[in-house]
């Protein structure tokens, strides 16, 4: 009977103290961070009175909690916020009960009173009314019954205010606050095609929400862009698992537009952001857009490795033009012979704005093959000299293929001979063009001057 009673005052606990109509807006930032806003219609008592506020997320920012009346403005205000946050658990109703008599059921034995002196260590230690002491293990443990719930432990997080109202009756309210443990990134699935000259580009966006909450049927917006923040990110406590929902059909279910110094998503429609769920929506509908290969050689990443990489332009006039938040691009390209997709490599990209070509590093040519040596170095002044580089690149594909050597330089230089075209990029880049024919090898030579202070 007595563990019926408990079981009760937990239900009972965990009912709201108010109407369950709310409406929600989530604003999930890429950096930990989500402002929440929830509209209630809640009864308020004349005068000052104590309002438990359930139904937050866990992870909440207690400090940026912002509540108003929306029914009458100027006649409610919190005098006095606490946030409470001492769940109910088994370990602290153990807690809770040191030094006080409970009743366990032991296996083929039935139950057994006594004062609890100690739960640690995979077992319980009583004292019996006898003064004798008993040690049970947890494996032969059937249940315990406790009195009753001890105060001070709640079932849900909770915001507790000391409110004082000048107009009695149910108030439409509006609370908004900050929480951490929610984000949202971007993942773009490409496929090539087979001239690698055209790709099919789509894009998800996946917010994974480890608050501590449920928002159902929220109004949701996504914010893209490096907010900055002067706090720094609470701890993250190990989550206990999560829901990765299944995909949700592509189609162009986000409004996109500026927003500040940022970009702001607002999806079209509610959704329900479970906690300890991973959701996934289309961010926009397969767009088809014009790709270059483009092969590179950087000495400075690697000796004799050639890099493979995507380039297109991100325009409307190229199939897309919508700026492209920060995320992970995985490529797949078709096998002729029976059609399937095979991974070919996968990069991040950052948040790149209209118009601005993005690169994608998909990994190191198999039959392009490179070496690099110092050929000759001459003083030229105490702090200078020339240096002579040769460049050997030996392709062993079937097709002609155009390399882009890319070389770093710093202090004072300039290019004093050059066997092909270069380009100088930035005050420590330089490109060289060198094309290579079909099973055989092109050699670049140049001659540079540094000068250092």
């Amino acid at each position: 009977m007595k563990k019926y009673n408990i079981l009760l005052v937990v239900i009972m606990l965990g009912l709201p103290l108010y109407g369950q109509q709310r409406e929600l807006a989530i604003t999930v930032y890429n950096n930990d961070l989500a402002v929440v806003k929830d509209i209630r219609n809640i009864e308020l008592d004349l005068g000052d009175s104590e309002l438990k506020y359930q139904e937050v997320a866990a992870a909440i920012d207690p400090t940026s909690v912002h509540f108003k009346s929306l029914t009458a403005p100027d006649k409610v205000a919190i005098i006095e916020q606490n946030y409470e946050y001492d769940l109910v658990s088994s370990e602290k109703l153990l807690e809770k009960y040191l030094d006080k008599i409970i009743t366990v059921n032991i296996k083929e034995e039935g139950s057994f009173q006594g004062k609890l002196l100690s739960y640690e260590g995979g077992s319980l230690i009583l004292k019996a009314e006898s003064d004798s002491v008993r040690m049970v293990t947890m494996n032969n443990l059937m249940n315990i019954d406790f009195p009753k719930l001890p105060e001070g432990l709640i079932t849900r997080p909770t915001l507790v205010w000391m409110i004082n109202n000048e107009q009695e009756g149910v108030h439409k309210t509006e609370v908004s606050y900050l929480t951490s443990r929610m984000s949202w990134h971007a993942e773009y699935v490409t496929v090539v095609k087979n001239n690698d000259q055209n790709l099919e580009l789509s894009a998800w966006v996946s917010i994974d929400n480890k608050s501590g909450a449920t928002y159902p049927d929220a109004k949701l917006k996504l914010i893209a862009g490096d907010v900055h923040r002067v706090v720094p990110p609470r701890p993250i406590r190990a989550a206990k698992g999560y829901v990765l929902e299944a995909m949700e059909a592509a189609a162009p279910q986000f409004e996109e537009k500026a927003f500040f110094e940022y970009h702001l998503y607002t999806l079209q429609r509610p959704a329900t952001i479970n906690n300890n769920q991973i959701k996934q929506i289309s961010l926009f509908p397969t767009a088809e857009t014009n790709v270059k290969k483009i092969y590179t050689y950087e000495s400075y990443r690697s000796q004799d490795d050639v890099r493979v990489n995507l380039e297109f332009l991100n325009s409307k006039g190229n199939g897309l033009g919508m700026p492209l938040p920060a995320g992970k691009v995985r490529v797949y390209k078709e096998d002729p012979d029976d059609a399937s997709l095979e991974y070919i490599g996968e990069d991040m990209i950052d948040h790149t704005p209209k118009d601005e070509k993005v690169r994608l590093f998909l990994g190191n040519a198999f039959d392009i093959k490179a070496e690099r040596a110092m050929t000759n170095k001459v003083s030229t002044g105490k702090h200078s000299h020339d240096e002579t580089w040769q460049i050997k690149i030996r392709n062993h594909k079937d097709s002609d293929v155009d390399i882009v050597v890319i070389e770093k330089f710093y202090g004072f230089w300039e290019v004093k001979e050059s066997t092909n075209q270069y380009k100088k990029k930035d005050a420590n880049t330089i490109e060289f063009y060198v094309k290579v024919p079909k099973d055989q090898e092109a050699v670049l030579n140049f001659t540079v001057a540094i000068a250092r202070r």
